[in-house]
């Protein structure tokens, strides 16, 4: 379209100017309250649906392993199975795979980056069938060994629950992501009886925003979830801790930060060995079908060699976090562990990430506490597994409440975010990326981890607008207008104030009105006068709102400029275009990188 023809055709209204003290901090209307109704709906629902994830997990454990029937979570560490076990994971594997095969591609993973890519390339829309299908591979693929947490597949299938109930109703894209992550968060919060941390997770990983329309029925899901799992699984904590002591000597913090170094360097290696296996199956002439069966072998293995490997291992954390594993057990963990979830994980089956992370971060926190001053039982396990988790993540101050909700120990908070921030420092200078969003980006997806304001919101319209601007009396005939020597200036200034003898806006006309004019030059509304042809409907800007304000009029009536009118006087003060707000994006984008001395202080630099 010409831009002429854009900015004339962008004029359909009157919107009118809004001062500034009428701007407010938040944007969240009335809405918030049906939304956050359908949210607490979603999760409660949720709730139930964590109850029934893990009493699958303990049937298909159960069924495969021991051969009877039952729902509670038991380790497949005791089965007597012998040599045979071997094949079990190759068994749940191959069902997995045929199940995303001709069930729905959407199960393969551990859920987090299925759930990020259906708000940003589906309008937060989930197939009903991924409800279904994805808790019961996640099952299955646990259940036969699959060396998985419980919490990506719940997480998944919150979403896909809160994506259904939302196109059920007529709602926006943006209210349709509320509810699907009010899903996530209701199933993480159900799963381990940590409702703040969920709400961290939802935000830092799926909201992409920090705004009360979304926070407020996301926390509200969480809450719900957490109160009804108090009566149907157990209020917690779900990993009791001993005693820790309240003040942590200077010695401990530092130990603290060499912890934090080494789950850092963890962390990266950890992201590396999952996708450098994911780029050895995709060179695999087989179909993806067979790879998680394929990865079922070295599942099978490496139970054969250290079975506390197998499954969602609780009952190995919990006692990495009382200090009574032995140092076989730690290595076993470290190594066998970390082996076989990588090529399980690589090869596409179903299953989550954050409980495998706090059992490898708990066993290098293990082999620390050797060597470290001694704070009490598990105190650096606990430590370096909330590292290794927000690290790898991406989301540090979650892993820190998340560790404290598993825990409830509060003494340790000051140690976990020395620790966590630590290991976060290592991850965000050596990868580009974290474990999540990586599978993202190799679907051709960028998406930014980092939060903050809206730099035009801290600017505002009077800054960037251009002052001098040509106007128009509204006395003046057409043709008047097009035989002026000024032409040529007022076609390329493209929007046109008209004003009264008094100097107030009474309308525009645009560059596409002369160009219209000119090719109807010579009849007689040649002698019209201005105030007979102009535009009364006008957007405009006050010189003293935040230019975001602006630009979003802008956005939302299809138009590149607007005239700058004073809210009181009503006169024209400017025009502020798009080329303005590079501009500003530019001048930001200078304030980040300039460095110069304010105070002289000799010769200091930071280069």
């Amino acid at each position: 379209m010409h831009q002429q023809e854009k900015i004339r055709g962008a004029l359909p209204r009157k919107t009118g100017v809004r001062r500034n003290e009428e701007l407010g901090d938040f944007t969240t209307t009335w809405r918030v309250f049906p939304i956050s109704g359908l949210a607490i709906l979603i999760g409660g629902i949720c709730a139930f649906v964590a109850l029934a994830l893990l009493r699958l997990i303990g049937l298909f454990t159960h069924l495969f392993y021991y051969g009877n029937w039952g729902g509670s979570l038991i380790s497949p560490a005791g089965n007597h199975l012998g040599y045979w076990s071997v094949l079990v994971p190759v068994a749940g594997g191959l069902i997995v795979g045929v199940m995303a095969r001709f069930g729905s591609e959407r199960i393969r993973g551990h859920g987090i980056p299925e759930a990020i890519e259906a708000i940003l390339m589906n309008g937060s829309r989930v197939e009903p069938k991924v409800a279904f299908l994805k808790p019961v591979s996640s099952a299955i693929a646990i259940g036969s060994g699959g060396p998985f947490g419980a919490e990506g597949p719940i997480i998944m299938t919150g979403c896909a629950v809160g994506s259904m109930i939302a196109q059920l109703f007529h709602l926006t894209s943006a209210e349709r992501k509320t509810l699907l992550v009010a899903g996530a968060a209701g199933g993480m919060s159900a799963t381990f009886a940590s409702p703040v941390a969920a709400v961290l997770l939802a935000v830092e990983l799926l909201l992409f925003e920090w705004k009360p329309r979304s926070l407020i029925p996301v926390a509200l899901a969480s809450g719900v979830a957490a109160m009804l799992r108090r009566y149907i699984l157990g209020s917690g904590p779900l990993f009791p801790v001993p005693y820790h002591p309240l003040v942590i000597e200077p010695t401990a913090l530092l130990g603290c930060v060499l912890v934090g170094v080494l789950a850092g360097v963890l962390s990266a290696l950890l992201s590396h060995s999952i996708y450098a296996v994911e780029d050895a199956f995709s060179h695999l002439k087989l179909h993806w079908m067979w790879w998680p069966a394929i990865g079922g072998v070295a599942v099978g293995l490496g139970g054969l060699i250290f079975p506390q490997a197998l499954g969602v291992g609780y009952d190995t954390i919990g006692q990495l976090l009382q200090g009574i594993v032995t140092t076989k057990v730690i290595l076993g963990i470290l190594l066998v562990k970390w082996f076989i979830w990588a090529v399980s994980l690589g090869s596409g089956t179903s299953g989550g990430v954050l409980a495998p992370l706090l059992m490898m971060g708990g066993a290098l926190g293990g082999i620390e506490a050797m060597f470290l001053p001694n704070e009490g039982a598990g105190f650096w396990p606990l430590i370096s597994m909330a590292a290794v988790l927000g690290s790898t993540m991406g989301s540090p101050l979650m892993a820190v409440i998340f560790a404290f909700e598993l825990t409830h120990d509060a003494n340790v908070m000051l140690p976990l975010l020395v620790g966590t921030i630590a290991a976060y420092t290592v991850t965000v200078m050596t990868l580009k990326r974290s474990i999540l969003t990586e599978k993202i980006a190799r679907r051709g997806l960028h998406l930014s981890r980092e939060y903050a304001v809206d730099p035009l919101e801290l600017l505002y319209v009077r800054e960037v607008m251009q002052p001098e601007v040509h106007t128009l009396p509204e006395t003046k005939s057409i043709r008047e207008v097009l035989h002026s020597p000024q032409l040529i200036d007022w076609h390329a200034q493209r929007l046109l104030p008209v004003v009264n003898q008094q100097g107030v806006v009474v309308g525009l006309v645009t560059s596409g009105d002369l160009y219209e004019w000119q090719k109807h030059d010579g009849n007689n509304s040649g002698e019209k006068p201005l105030r007979d042809a102009i535009r009364t409907n006008y957007v405009g800007a006050a010189p003293d709102e935040p230019l975001r304000a602006a630009v979003h009029r802008m956005a939302e009536n299809g138009i590149t400029r607007m005239p700058v009118i004073d809210a009181e006087t009503k006169k024209v003060m400017g025009i502020v275009s798009l080329d303005d707000v590079l501009k500003a994006r530019t001048r930001h984008l200078e304030e980040e990188r300039r460095k110069e001395r304010v105070l002289g202080l000799g010769n200091l630099s930071l280069n």
